[in-house]
């Protein structure tokens, strides 16, 4: 059976922005990050061709989570002006591309996704969640896989799975283990604090040594280096607030309904847009029309 992918929207389109240089159409509307945003379908329908693809945007903020951690995701700079234009293009565009799209008002994507993950699991289907954010990896079980997009810096590397067997050789923990793996070391792209001078190596040790975060602190007169003992025992609170901000919550409803390719409206999307070349692939990929 083919798997369902679950595409993390944020984080592809703004590997499609930075991926491609700038590209605008005559009246200077940008249009870089929709071009790569085609590329990346195309190349995953191909890759996966009886898949049916969802994509995942965040919708407004968690307030739960900003209320635990104020300082939430507060390191984020503004989305560069030209995505931001071109995101309302994004999610039109994949409409047109036959993705089915999903969001919800202060759920986070990871949230959604993570969900859709366990209800497909749930239904005896695999998923494949398409994202290079390493919080996700938590997801990972039988069934469930996280394809990693080629890196910017070394697109030669293609894209990538993570299995279970995969994050252990990546982490040296299990993907259970991601969550209070993140706790200890921090997550700097969420703003999270992890414990000073505590790097993966090190908690995935205590990880491996004592199973999850709170062996960890029941055991915190153990750990070795014995100079992090007293600092584990201060800052328990910490890294239980932690522990509740980097585990995603797989419970919320998430619409799976798959989307229908629109190929008139595409081309009328891309010639606007004035992606002649992008719009000349439509006849070889919809040859009936749909």
């Amino acid at each position: 059976m083919a798997p369902t992918l679950l595409l993390d929207g944020f984080n592809l389109a703004y590997r499609s922005f930075y991926a491609i240089p700038e590209l605008n159409r005559s009246d200077g509307f940008p249009t870089n990050a929709l071009h790569g945003w085609v590329k990346t379908v195309w190349r995953l329908e191909d890759l996966y061709p009886d898949s049916r693809l969802l994509a995942f945007f965040d919708l407004g903020h968690d307030e739960e989570k900003s209320a635990l951690l104020p300082e939430y995701k507060a390191n984020r700079a503004e989305m560069p002006e030209a995505l931001d234009r071109q995101f309302p293009r994004i999610k039109e565009l994949s409409h047109y591309l036959g993705l089915g799209v999903a969001e919800s008002e202060g759920i986070e994507a990871d949230d959604l996704i993570a969900s859709a993950a366990a209800r497909l699991r749930g239904e005896g289907k695999e998923a494949l969640i398409v994202s290079a954010d390493k919080d996700l990896a938590q997801c990972i079980q039988s069934g469930v896989a996280q394809l990693l997009p080629p890196p910017t810096a070394n697109p030669k590397l293609g894209w990538r799975t993570l299995d279970e067997t995969a994050v252990r050789e990546k982490y040296g923990i299990r993907p259970d283990q991601v969550a209070d793996y993140l706790a200890l070391i921090g997550d700097s792209s969420d703003n999270i604090p992890g414990i000073a001078g505590v790097g993966p190596k090190t908690a995935a040790k205590w990880l491996q040594a004592y199973g999850d975060l709170e062996a960890i602190l029941t055991n915190a007169g153990r750990l070795k280096p014995p100079r992090f003992q007293a600092v584990v025992t201060e800052q328990a609170d910490q890294l239980r607030r932690n522990r509740q901000l980097t585990t995603l919550q797989p419970d919320h409803e998430v619409d799976l309904a798959p989307g229908h390719a629109e190929p008139a409206r595409l081309r009328s999307f891309l010639e606007e847009m004035e992606m002649a070349s992008t719009a000349r692939e439509i006849e070889r990929r919809y040859p009936s029309g749909s």
